[in-house]
């Protein structure tokens, strides 16, 4: 006679377990979004959508007390035309897949990466002071470093960010919500082939300056005063062969601890805000 099994210890008597509740023993899947648009979610990607004019479809904002804190930003997304929905906090959770989405989701048309054409248009006709300051970002496959890379480069004054077409993080949700604004005001130009778009920049002016941990120059020893371009390059692997080597001169950050390295998003910011204090410091002179 077969032994009878026992009870779970979180399973009562003629009560269901949480697993069993759903139909093949399954969690339930994460509602889609509404066809051909992307969730942007958490308060400050959705400000930023509103902000530039571009008003979502359609707004879940979640039910209680979140709802009644959101009710003014749901508001200007409802007379920007947007259809706003309540639901429940899972609903919003499972949705935005393990990120903080503050109770608020909008969904809008995709990020779309800029061409090479347009890049090259800018830069030909560039119309003004101070000269162009660019970010190009080689093997960042990581959205959320991706995102704050973003966030830093805005906060700086950079003009643009390049990548490449292959081993390049996608512009989504996660990007959107981590650069909080910056995805959507920042121009982010796609090109197929980074050194080729390299020695283009060289041919315009630009002064292409790369980071990497064996450079004998420090960090504060490069010129970004006039047109610029900084490289970072992939945490871990640095930069690719023939990207260093489109580079013109090579910077390291001097590091006075223990450790040897820091976190490629970390280091932008550091790169990007060593850059603009020499041009703010180049225009009040």
């Amino acid at each position: 006679m077969a032994a009878s099994r026992k009870p779970r210890h979180d399973t009562k008597p003629g009560q269901a377990s949480k697993v069993q509740k759903h139909a093949g023993g399954k969690a339930p899947r994460a509602p889609a979004p509404p066809g051909g648009l992307e969730a942007v979610f958490g308060v400050h990607a959705v400000r930023a959508l509103l902000d530039r004019g571009e008003a979502p479809r359609e707004v879940w904002v979640q039910e209680g007390s979140a709802g009644t804190r959101l009710a003014e930003l749901a508001e200007v997304a409802r007379q920007g035309g947007a259809r706003l929905h309540s639901r429940p906090r899972d609903e919003l959770d499972r949705l935005a897949q393990g990120a903080s989405h503050q109770g608020i989701i909008a969904f809008a048309t995709p990020l779309a990466f800029e061409g090479e054409t347009s890049l090259w248009l800018r830069l030909e006709g560039w119309p003004h002071a101070p000269p162009p300051l660019l970010l190009v970002l080689d093997g960042i496959t990581d959205v959320h470093n991706f995102g704050a890379c973003l966030r830093s480069a805005d906060a700086a004054g950079v003009h643009g960010v390049i990548v490449p077409k292959d081993k390049a993080a996608p512009l989504n949700a996660m990007v959107r919500k981590v650069a909080c604004g910056a995805a959507e005001s920042m121009p982010v130009y796609q090109v197929t082939n980074l050194a080729r778009a390299m020695a283009r920049l060289k041919e315009l002016g630009v002064w292409i300056t790369g980071t990497a941990g064996e450079a004998e120059a420090s960090l504060f020893e490069a010129d970004f005063t006039g047109p610029a371009a900084l490289v970072m390059g992939a945490e871990g692997k640095g930069m690719r062969r023939l990207t260093r080597e489109a580079c013109d001169s090579l910077v390291k950050l001097p590091m006075a601890g223990s450790v040897s390295s820091l976190n490629v998003s970390v280091a932008t910011g550091i790169c990007l805000f060593e850059a603009a204090r020499q041009r703010n410091a180049s225009v009040t002179c």
